[in-house]
């Protein structure tokens, strides 16, 4: 017994279908290539301490500045002024990183494609 294919599949029309498929997906990867480029130029600001430390970011995860207000420079406690500096940049990080996965997100439609982004 034969199997039959439900109606649009098969047939004559498989090459047409590829077709556009490979025209969609190079359609996404040109959005995602232009979402990059404009994520990688973005800057991201935190900060930590009431103000005391601002850590800025770029989309492509590197620290453009770091501000420290001079009256939390304490050679007594070095300790607390490297924390206030971790936690301004890991949260600069973060956000630059949510809104990375927020934007290509968008544009694969939720797709999970590993190596992708």
């Amino acid at each position: 017994m034969k199997a039959r294919l439900p109606k649009g599949y098969g047939g004559g029309g498989g090459a047409a279908n590829m077709q556009q498929l490979a025209r969609q997906a190079q359609k996404m990867q040109e959005a995602m290539e232009t979402a990059t480029e404009e994520l990688e130029a973005k800057e991201y600001s935190a900060t930590s301490g009431g103000g005391a430390v601002k850590a800025v970011v770029n989309g492509k995860m590197e620290i453009k500045s770091l501000d420290i207000d001079p009256e939390v420079i304490d050679p007594e406690d070095a300790e607390m002024l490297a924390d206030l500096v971790m936690a301004a940049t890991n949260e600069a990080l973060r956000a630059a990183n949510e809104d990375k996965e927020e934007t290509m997100g968008a544009l694969s439609g939720g797709l999970n494609i590993p190596g992708l982004f």
